[in-house]
This record gives C-alpha cells, sequence and structure tokens, in this order.
C-alpha cells in the first residue's frame, strides 16, 4: 500500500528555518553571555586569590631557602631544632584549619583572607628579626595559624563557582602559585641575599622580612579586588547573579545539597568515607609535596652545589612541575577524568625517589655511590617534583568534585588539608641533617607512602562505581523517605547525585 506525499508548503519550510534559527541564535548568545561571566570570575577569583596564594607558600617554605644561607648558624640551633621549628608551623595549621572555613563559610572572604594575609604577612616578617630558637619557634606558630584558612579557602570557593568539569584546570592554575613561589623564592632569595649587611641584617633576615612584607602589601589590595559568594559578588548585577545561581545549581543536581551545618549534617560529613578516604590519599601524596618544598634546596646540596647553586638549580625544577600542573588541569577536565592523572603523576613522583633512595651503596653509606651520574641524580629530583605536582592538586579536586553542598564541602576540603598538614610533620622529620646526603630514611618515608596513595587511589575509583551502580538500581531511594528538614540537607548522600572519576 503506497502512502500519499502531502505537499510541503514553501510557508511550513520558511517556518522551521526561522525557527530553528531563533533557537540556534538563542543557544549562541546565552552560550556567549556565559563565557563572558566565566572569564569575569576568573578575573576576579583566580587572580587575586593566586597571588595570595603566591605569597602564602613563599612565607611558608621560605626557611628552605634561608637554611642554607646561614640562618642556622647565626640563630645557634643545635641538633634537630630546625625540624622542631618546621613542624611547629603544622601543629597549629591542624588546630586552625577546620575552623577556619567554617567562619570562612559565615563571613564575607574578601575581608577575611585579607586579614589572614596580612597577619601571616607579619609573621613572616618577625621571622627575620629574631634572635634564637624560641623567638623563631613562636612566629612559625602564629604562621600556621594564620595561614591554615589559605588552601581550603581555595577549594572551597572555586568550587561554589565553577561546574565540576572547569575546576580542575583552574584550580591547577592557582595551584602553580604554590609551585611558582618554590622558584621565585629561590630566585629572590638568590637576588635578596646580596642585601647582607644592609641596615646591619644578614642576608637570609631579609628574604624574610621582604617575603612578610610583600604579603601585608597584598593584603590591603585583596580587600578591594577579592572576590566573595557569588551571591555577594560585586562584580556580578543582579540578573547576573541569578544566571550563575540557576547555572550552579544545575551542576549540584538540584537537590544534593547542605547549607545547614546541624547535628545529622555534622554527622554525615563525618560519616563519609570518601573524605577520610581522599585525606588519606592527600597525605601520602602531600609527604612528598612538601618534602619537594622544604628540602629541594637541600638535596641539590647533597648532590653536589653550593648554597647559591642549590638555589639557582632548583628554578628550572619548578618551573616544568608548573607547566606539568597546568597541561594535567587541562586535559583532565577535557577528558572528565581524575583517577588516570593521578596514578601517572604518583608513578613519575616514585620513580625520582627511587633514583634518588639508590644513590649510595648502602642505606649506612655516607657516600653517594658515584657509579650514578650527577645528570641521573638531578633527572630524578626533576621527575620527583614533576610527578608530585601533577597528582596533588587533582587529589584535592577529585573529593571535592564528589562533595556536594556548601557545608560538605567546605569541610571535607578542610579535613583533606589537615591531613596534608601531618604530611608536612611527617616530612619535616622525615628529613633530618644526620643522614644527609643519602636522606635514606625521607626517601624511603615518601615513596612508602607513594604506593599507600596509589592503592587508595583505586579504592577510593572503585568506591564511586559501586555506588553509583546502587544508585541506578534505586537502592538508595529510601533517602527520599527521610523527613523533609533531613532530605533537603543530604548533600551528595541525596540519590540523584552522580559521583566522577
Amino acid at each position: 500500500m503506497l502512502v500519499e506525499e502531502k505537499p510541503i508548503s514553501l510557508e511550513a519550510v520558511e517556518s522551521e528555518v526561522a525557527s530553528y534559527d531563533n533557537t540556534s541564535s538563542s543557544t549562541i548568545v546565552e552560550s556567549t553571555y556565559e563565557e563572558r561571566l566565566i572569564r569575569k570570575v576568573d578575573l576576579h577569583l583566580i587572580l587575586p586569590l593566586w597571588c595570595m596564594f603566591l605569597v602564602s607558600f613563599m612565607d611558608r617554605i621560605n626557611l628552605g631557602n634561608v637554611v642554607v644561607l646561614g640562618m642556622p648558624k647565626d640563630l645557634h640551633l643545635q641538633g634537630h631544632q630546625y625540624n622542631v621549628v618546621l613542624q611547629s608551623f603544622f601543629i597549629t595549621y591542624l588546630l586552625f584549619d577546620i575552623p577556619s572555613n567554617i567562619f570562612l563559610k559565615r563571613s564575607r572572604p574578601s575581608y577575611f583572607l585579607s586579614a589572614l594575609s596580612f597577619f601571616w604577612g607579619v609573621s613572616s616578617l618577625c621571622q627575620g628579626l629574631v634572635k634564637g630558637f624560641a623567638g623563631l619557634l613562636i612566629c612559625r606558630l602564629f604562621l600556621g595559624a594564620f595561614e591554615a584558612g589559605a588552601m581550603p579557602a581555595c577549594i572551597y570557593m572555586t568550587s561554589m563557582y565553577y561546574k565540576r568539569h572547569e575546576l580542575q584546570f583552574r584550580f591547577n592554575i592557582l595551584w602553580t602559585a604554590g609551585i611558582a613561589a618554590g622558584c621565585v623564592s629561590g630566585l629572590l632569595a638568590y637576588a635578596i641575599d646580596h642585601l647582607g649587611g644592609v641596615g646591619g641584617l644578614a642576608g637570609w633576615r631579609w628574604i624574610l622580612v621582604l617575603d612578610g612584607l610583600l604579603a601585608c602589601i597584598l593584603s590591603l589590595l585583596a580587600v578591594f579586588v577579592l572576590a566573595d559568594w557569588p551571591h555577594q559578588a560585586r562584580f556580578f548585577t543582579a540578573s547576573e547573579k541569578a544566571f550563575w545561581a540557576r547555572r550552579t545549581q544545575g551542576e549540584a543536581q538540584d537537590l544534593a545539597s547542605m547549607e545547614r551545618l546541624d547535628k545529622a549534617a555534622v554527622s554525615r560529613i563525618l560519616r563519609d568515607w570518601k573524605i577520610w578516604c581522599g585525606a588519606f590519599i592527600y597525605l601520602g601524596i602531600g609527604t612528598s609535596g612538601y618534602s619537594a618544598a622544604l628540602f629541594v634546596p637541600s638535596i641539590l646540596r647533597s648532590l653536589g652545589y653550593s648554597g647559591i647553586q642549590s638555589q639557582v638549580q632548583s628554578i628550572p625544577i619548578w618551573a616544568v612541575a608548573t607547566v606539568s600542573a597546568v597541561m594535567t588541569g587541562f586535559i583532565s577536565d577535557r577528558v572528565k577524568h581524575r583517577y588516570g592523572f593521578i596514578m601517572f603523576g604518583l608513578c613519575v613522583a616514585t620513580t625520582g625517589y627511587a633514583i634518588l633512595l639508590g644513590q649510595g651503596a648502602s642505606p649506612s653509606s655516607r657516600e653517594l655511590d658515584l657509579g650514578l651520574p650527577l645528570a641521573a641524580r638531578h633527572l630524578a629530583v626533576f621527575l620527583a617534583v614533576g610527578g608530585t605536582h601533577i597528582a596533588q592538586p587533582v587529589i584535592l579536586i577529585w573529593l571535592a568534585n564528589n562533595l556536594c553542598g556548601s557545608y560538605k564541602r567546605g569541610v571535607g576540603a578542610a579535613i583533606q588539608i589537615l591531613f596534608g598538614s601531618i604530611a608536612g610533620i611527617v616530612s619535616s622529620n622525615s628529613f633530618v641533617s644526620e643522614d644527609a646526603p643519602r636522606y635514606f630514611a625521607g626517601y624511603g618515608t615518601v615513596i612508602g607512602l607513594l604506593f599507600m596513595s596509589g592503592a587508595l587511589s583505586t579504592v577510593f575509583a572503585l568506591g564511586l562505581i559501586w555506588e553509583n551502580r546502587k544508585r541506578e538500581r534505586g537502592e538508595r531511594d529510601y533517602r527520599l523517605l527521610l523527613r523533609d528538614e533531613e532530605r533537603t540537607n543530604l548533600g551528595d548522600d541525596h540519590p540523584s547525585f552522580r559521583f566522577t572519576l
């Protein structure tokens, strides 16, 4: 049986084309509008946070530069006192990490973070004026307390502005501030050390004083340029705020939110296996990160470079790490994947530390293995640092991508960074002067913890797959029967939320 073909009128065709053109034009206009707002957020959020994170990390790691420029001798440090000073920073960092992020949620970030920046600048500046071990210890304790809010704030604020797969590239841009701090800090240390004797201060004192002064100056500027929360953003119009709210709410998968920190919410946060697994993953890779940040000049000096040469030789290492981190963030967002990049970075870093570990004839050897060329040992430092900075920022965003609700993300990020502080304590006690130039215990500890991070990352990935499948089968739908007050505050425990690898 033949079907009679009906003639198509010219008017119908024109109507269809017009409808298509209007839809297409509307989509293009909205996409252009969205891109313009994203660039505006990048300018008002990422750039100020990058500068703030740069000076934060410079103030945190500058002792690694001045320790090879005469500080221990001038302050009469003995035994393990330098390592005690290093780990004292992380004690107060641990104590103020979570409270800082909770307070950030209830304040204007531009005011709160600017105040923190000013006071950690003062603490760093005072390090250059102390006369002995006790004064340096007190300054580091204050520095840790005021810097505790910096890194969690970066994760928390960016996760509240961007979609899940826009976040890694932008956070890695922020992360390069920490890497650049290693490069800039070494370069500035080399330059500022020539001020030795000016004003009666040694060169290493000028390094600490000027680093702290820079943080104080930038904090005053941050009050006026740093973004607040999206609903408070001074650079958004009312209509732009409404558009951005719809955009981010859609990414949060509508019903998955946690805007009240009540007893049930606290219980859900503390019982979430993802937070604790992510925290231990970060503990492992964080030990490598802090070891690199605090001891690269010392490691390079153990390879035969002088104090000044070790500062200069550290610059290309940090430059390569910066490029690696940016490329990783860009590709990770494009392919919408995290786990594979973490494992790749862990393998690269482990290879570097394994080469450094094998540079002696035996664990007790005080001499380097002359059969291992200097170039190979220098390459190992590149691998250790570069691999670390491929994996470390991805681990942070991987957890943030799989948490939903402002309080869940804020507290989860703070707990993860808290474990990173423990990593700082571990690293500062693993590389001790008595073990130079081999640092056998330090390299061995880092390798073991990198293996732990790899194993737990695999557990984390399998757990996410398992949980997504349970939700697809409707095995978490019973949570929809909870009373309204709890059901609307479930965060990522809501059955509608899906996890990402």
